[in-house]
């Protein structure tokens, strides 16, 4: 058996790590294909290091492009190392440009794929996440759905039954797994916070970001819990 792990942002790094830690305790072949789709150092190095994970054995260097530059030279990329090394299973987590693309060019092979977060769906089209995921979900072989709700959707979708598995989430086994690895009085230290006198937040969705209405209504928003902090 040999499995190939494709990842290639930062959420892909932090919620494959509890797999990719399995895969060595037990001793099971793998290797890892990073398309480069999250490339600085702190969007993408950083967690192999904190989190003490083996550096990828293929860096395909694709960097930023449209979905249509990044998902083709994804596909030219990965199709070779996988002609290459010839995996018996490939598996994808999530829902970006490298899942699809990593999803495709396996099937496209007659390699099995595995998509780890399968069924997650916001019902929302024009969101290029929800492509990937669609796409994804209805060309693996298995499906680690991981939730009761994702594993109806997927059901309702037509999936067969036998191919979907209800795991949980893996973020929250990166949750647990990473504690220790986690310096929080440090952190806060370094950035001058204080405890429960903060809040975090990322926000990069387009549907969001790109749209002046709802990037001012969040703002809005986090403008009134601001100053709850007041």
């Amino acid at each position: 058996m040999k499995i190939s792990i494709i990842i290639g942002t930062r959420p892909e790094i932090i919620k494959m790590s509890p797999i990719i830690r399995c895969l060595k305790k037990e001793h099971i072949n793998f290797f890892i294909i990073h398309t480069g789709q999250h490339y600085s150092f702190k969007l993408d190095e950083i967690f192999f290091k904190d989190l003490k994970l083996p550096i990828p054995e293929y860096n395909l260097n694709i960097g930023s492009g449209t979905h249509g530059e990044e998902t083709g030279e994804m596909l030219i990329k990965i199709e070779r190392v996988l002609m290459k090394e010839k995996p018996d299973i490939v598996l994808v987590e999530g829902d970006t440009n490298t899942v699809v693309a990593g999803a495709l060019a396996a099937a496209k092979l007659g390699i099995k794929v595995g998509h780890v977060e399968a069924g997650l769906r916001s019902y929302d089209r024009q969101m290029p996440e929800e492509i990937n995921r669609i796409i994804t979900d209805h060309i693996s072989d298995y499906l680690f759905a991981p939730t009761e709700k994702a594993k109806k959707n997927l059901i309702y979708e037509g999936i067969l039954n036998n191919k979907i598995f209800c795991t949980g989430n893996t973020i929250v086994d990166a949750i647990y797994q990473n504690l220790g690895l986690i310096q929080e009085k440090t952190v806060l230290m370094n950035l001058q916070l204080k405890k429960n006198e903060y809040f975090l937040l990322t926000l990069h969705r387009q549907e969001n970001v790109d749209n002046k209405v709802k990037l001012s209504s969040i703002i809005k928003a986090l403008k009134n819990i601001s100053n709850k902090f007041d």
